[in-house]
């Protein structure tokens, strides 16, 4: 048995886009979609409704949401260091697999990135609590992973001052982090050579958005693209979703 996991920040909140988004989520047939940015609960009702997901789940002024279409069997949130800004848990028992939906703290700057090493910190002691369930982290981590680079000029000038404050340069450390307590970085596992840039669908230039996986558990991914065809994808927000395909069940 396999799960279509679609991971997609919709951008702020998406009033507005929902027949673009559900355009794009309904070409990608996905069991279960993690939402970043999806601050609006009847924006998600919405999507739910169009798409024909069953069971879906938001909360006012929370960046994380879902929709699926596998039962769901337990839906949390749990706070990270900023308001607004956490993690959401989802069971799901038929799949028997966990899945945390991430949005980290945005901006390139080094400070900004050390708050997003709490974040994960904390993420991965809310995980260590949970046993050794197969689980998926999907979402928008908001950093660069090892050997990718940021092009500083591209960056909207608004943004271009967090870097330069920070010695024009940041150190990347959160995927790193992730890779250091035993996952793989899906995309990158079969993609090695590829770039997989998912932001912004006007000048794709940076790698935000992720699927993990236990690397002990690595054999189970199928796929993981990046969505990027079609004239919705580049309208209907400023990343391009990510989606991947799982083994729920070891061979």
């Amino acid at each position: 048995m396999s799960l279509r996991l679609l991971s997609y920040n919709i951008r702020r909140g998406g009033a507005g886009r929902e027949a673009l988004i559900a355009g794009v989520v309904r070409g990608c047939d996905p069991d279960l979609v993690i939402l970043q940015e999806a601050t609006l609960p009847a924006v998600v009702e919405r999507l739910a409704g169009l798409l024909g997901f069953e069971h879906w789940g938001a909360r006012a002024g929370h960046s994380v949401a879902f929709m699926s279409r596998a039962e769901v069997t337990g839906s949390e949130w749990h706070p990270l260091v900023r308001a607004g800004r956490g993690f959401l848990e989802l069971s799901l028992d038929e799949a028997r697999l966990r899945v945390f939906g991430v949005h980290l703290s945005a901006v390139h700057s080094e400070w900004t990135e050390r708050r997003r090493l709490r974040e994960t910190g904390l993420l991965l002691e809310k995980i260590s609590e949970r046993g050794d369930q197969f689980h998926l982290l999907a979402g928008d981590f908001n950093s660069l992973a090892p050997n990718e680079l940021l092009e500083t000029r591209r960056l909207p000038p608004r943004l271009r001052p967090f870097v330069w404050l920070s010695g024009g340069r940041v150190r990347y450390r959160t995927v790193k982090l992730l890779l250091d307590a035993g996952y793989a970085d899906a995309y990158r596992l079969l993609h090695p050579a590829e770039p997989g840039y998912t932001f912004p669908t006007w000048d794709p230039h940076v790698r935000l958005d992720f699927v993990f996986l236990p690397t002990a558990s690595a054999g189970r991914l199928k796929s993981c693209r990046v969505v990027s065809t079609g004239a919705d994808a580049a309208r209907a927000s400023d990343h391009y979703p990510l989606l991947a395909e799982v083994e729920t069940e070891a061979a």
